[in-house]
């Protein structure tokens, strides 16, 4: 019984994401436990979309979602994954899944990253948008012509061969939308976030990150499972690695592309994934024709992801 969990990230987040388990008492739990922690009513704050779609809440409450989820699913699942990989966000929450940090200790780090980002952006108008379509190599072109030494424009999700994201300062984000479309790109689509995540402008928030994970006195080097990093699609062996590549990823595009395939090579070919929404499972599709995904942010597909990964 081989599979991999992968945990989605910011912008998977909807108002409902609590309905399909919020009668499942260990989930129930989690989500009380993470109100506590957070200081604020997680259920409420679900419901006020001024909240859910603010940075300072999204990213601690789609990590304390996706862990109650994961948590439901290591009661009712017969075997731990054999791998575990987050985008972009969802990576904290891999990181408490497989018990290198604990829940209260990272949602009170996700805080401090959403805090940082966004102070990293003050006096900046910056940006991000999906270019659909249109190979990296074109992509990475585009943005190394348009940007300048004051202003910038990078590659930051690649997460299928042609959707890629991009992300930097605003205007030029909206002056790149002629020039993808004249290298074939089909659609450009500018996304509702004011945060160019991923970019060298993250460096602050890097540096933060680091200053906060260095002093953490209970971070745990006996794991449950290893986890595919954003950074550079590899697993890491120490508390230090792992450090950096949280460090290096806030400022560092998403290798989602690699991630997947990375897991495909060893032999990986059933995926669950574990938090609100499908669009990791979507994107797999794209990847490789030959792997199953199955999303249990709806409760009852907790059965069908567990017959999947049976039927070896």
């Amino acid at each position: 019984m081989s599979y991999a969990v992968l945990f989605p990230g910011q912008g998977s987040q909807n108002k409902g994401m609590l309905e399909p388990y919020i009668k499942d008492s260990v989930f129930s739990k989690i989500i009380d436990q993470s109100s506590e922690i957070l200081g604020y009513n997680l259920t409420e704050a679900v419901q006020d979309e001024s909240k859910l779609n603010n940075t300072l809440y999204t990213q601690p409450i789609m990590v304390a979602v996706s862990y109650a989820m994961w948590c439901v699913w290591k009661e009712r699942s017969s075997a731990l994954p054999s791998y575990a990989a987050g985008h972009s966000l969802g990576e904290y929450t891999a990181l408490v899944a497989n018990e290198f940090i604990s829940l209260e200790d990272c949602l009170n780090l996700v805080v401090i990253r959403a805090k940082s980002m966004l102070e990293a952006m003050d006096g900046i108008e910056g940006g991000m948008a999906a270019v659909i379509g249109l190979n990296a190599e074109d992509i990475q072109s585009v943005c190394s012509d348009l940007s300048t030494d004051k202003e910038l424009i990078q590659a930051v999700n690649f997460n299928s061969e042609k959707q890629i994201v991009v992300a930097g300062h605003m205007n030029i984000i909206q002056d790149s939308a002629p020039l993808f479309k004249s290298k074939g790109a089909k659609l450009v689509k500018v996304l509702p976030v004011s945060i160019a995540a991923h970019t060298i402008l993250m460096n602050k928030c890097s540096s933060v990150l680091d200053k906060t994970l260095i002093n953490m006195d209970n971070l745990n080097n006996n794991f449950l499972f290893p986890i595919i990093h954003n950074v550079d699609a590899k697993p890491k062996d120490t508390n230090s690695d792992i450090i950096n590549a949280l460090c290096k990823q806030v400022k560092s595009p998403v290798l989602w592309t690699k991630t997947i395939e990375s897991i495909r090579e060893m032999s990986i070919t059933k995926f669950i994934e574990i938090g609100p929404g499908n669009v990791l499972s979507g994107l797999n599709k794209r990847i490789a024709s030959d792997i199953s995904s199955v999303s249990i942010s709806n409760y009852e597909n907790i059965n069908v992801a567990s017959e999947m990964c049976l039927n070896d």
